[in-house]
């Protein structure tokens, strides 16, 4: 087991908030003004679904918020639907990773210094999309290898990272600034979480038989690790619950590896753990912490 699998600080931080803000409000029986979250809080649907039932309604736009409160997701939300939200007069519930914010704080940095940005990740991504919205208007944007080699008419570059990327994957768009532009400034806006997270997780795959890669599929941070486990370890399976184990598989494994993205709640890991002690039911089980 990586010993970091599992919440990571901005989405404890982000439940935390989203939890302090349902009690005693948001269900209809309540009386108290609606609660809405701007997006799915963080990207694990076991979680969401939970708020959900204590009064936390998913929209998917700001036109869906008549009133009451409204929780911004982990990710954070564009500049132009916080503007909304503010004229609208709700209340916002700002749950944004606080290394999102400093992501988002540096991009706008940048196009006022009047570089180019070029923004490392997927660029369909909410937490991508909040990124990007702050950087000034008329201020190229670059956001794939292709476009920073076929950039015409930009001088200097500044960089910022998604915070769930790889640090591999930020260096190949610093390599290819570097080759391209005469200055390029960086931001490495990883998060230090998520590069701790990968590094366990690579050493917990080199060591199994089978490697359980666990969390939402639509959670970016866990699409990475299964990734770059596979890469080490072919034998790497990305479920979101333990009812997705692959039994067959781990029936005659010696050594199987664990870890999480970092919106998978402790619970579904410790489902995930009762689910492989009832596999080997019969055999001596331990579970050993690797960082």
């Amino acid at each position: 087991m990586a010993r970091s699998a599992g919440f990571c600080f901005g989405v404890k931080r982000a439940i935390a908030l989203a939890n302090e803000t349902a009690e005693g409000g948001g269900s209809p029986a309540s009386g108290e003004a609606p609660i809405f979250s701007l997006g799915p809080l963080i990207h694990n649907p076991q979680t969401v679904e939970e708020l959900g039932k204590r009064g936390v309604t998913v929209v998917q736009s700001v036109d869906e918020v008549p009133c009451g409160k409204v929780i911004v997701r982990s990710h954070g939300i564009t500049r132009t639907d916080h503007e909304s939200l503010v004229a609208k007069g709700v209340r916002i519930v700002d749950a944004t990773c606080p290394f999102v914010n400093k992501a988002q704080e540096h991009a706008r940095f940048l196009s006022v210094e009047g570089y180019a940005v070029i923004v490392v990740g997927d660029a369909n991504h909410p937490e991508v999309k909040s990124i990007v919205s702050y950087i000034e208007p008329g201020v190229p944007i670059l956001t794939s290898l292709q476009e920073i080699r076929r950039a015409t008419g930009v001088r200097k570059a500044g960089i910022v990272a998604q915070t769930t990327q790889s640090f591999e994957n930020l260096m190949q768009f610093v390599g290819a600034a570097l080759r391209k532009f005469s200055e390029v400034r960086v931001f490495n806006t990883i998060c230090n979480a998520t590069i701790l997270r990968q590094k366990e997780s690579t050493a917990v795959a080199g060591k199994a038989d089978v490697m359980i890669v666990l969390g939402g599929y639509n959670s970016a941070n866990t699409r990475r690790l299964a990734e770059i486990c596979k890469e080490i370890n072919p034998l790497t399976y990305h479920i979101e619950t333990a009812d997705e184990l692959p039994v067959d598989l781990i029936a005659g494994a010696g050594c199987i590896g664990v870890t999480a993205g970092a919106s998978t709640p402790q619970w579904i890991i410790d489902g995930l753990v009762a689910k492989i002690r009832e596999t080997w039911r019969g055999e001596e089980v331990g579970v050993a912490y690797y960082k």
